[in-house]
């Protein structure tokens, strides 16, 4: 069964700076397109950043776009979101997904448990 584990979520203030990681086991991890989505308390799950399987797509949310960066490393299994200049309002459980194919489009099929990522003021 695929595994998702995500790490380097906590505690930091506005301004300041992240790297979540997010390591695939389990899954031919060159045939997936991969994400970040995340949830605040109260609000729906939202896609933040999307990588296809060849990297050579991307997507990022319009209010992160300039401040976050999604990145893989085929041979770590690992897909990166860097996140820069955080806010409060960035404060969320962030999610790593997996679904099978090179577009980023669409359902996916695998989820991690997610990475807490609070932003203070």
């Amino acid at each position: 069964q695929v595994q998702l584990a995500e790490s380097g979520g906590g505690v930091v203030q506005a301004g300041g700076s992240l790297r979540l990681s997010c390591t695939a086991s389990r899954i031919r991890f060159n045939a997936y397109a991969m994400a970040w989505f995340r949830q605040a308390p109260g609000k729906e799950r939202e896609l933040v950043a999307a990588i296809s399987y060849s990297a050579d797509s991307t997507y990022h949310l319009n209010s992160v776009k300039g401040r976050f960066t999604i990145s893989r490393d085929g041979s770590k299994k690992t897909v990166y979101l860097q996140m820069n200049s955080l806010k409060p309002e960035d404060t969320a459980v962030y999610y790593c997904a997996a679904r099978e194919g090179d577009t980023w489009r669409g359902l996916y099929g695998y989820w991690g448990r997610g990475t807490q990522v609070t932003v203070s003021s």
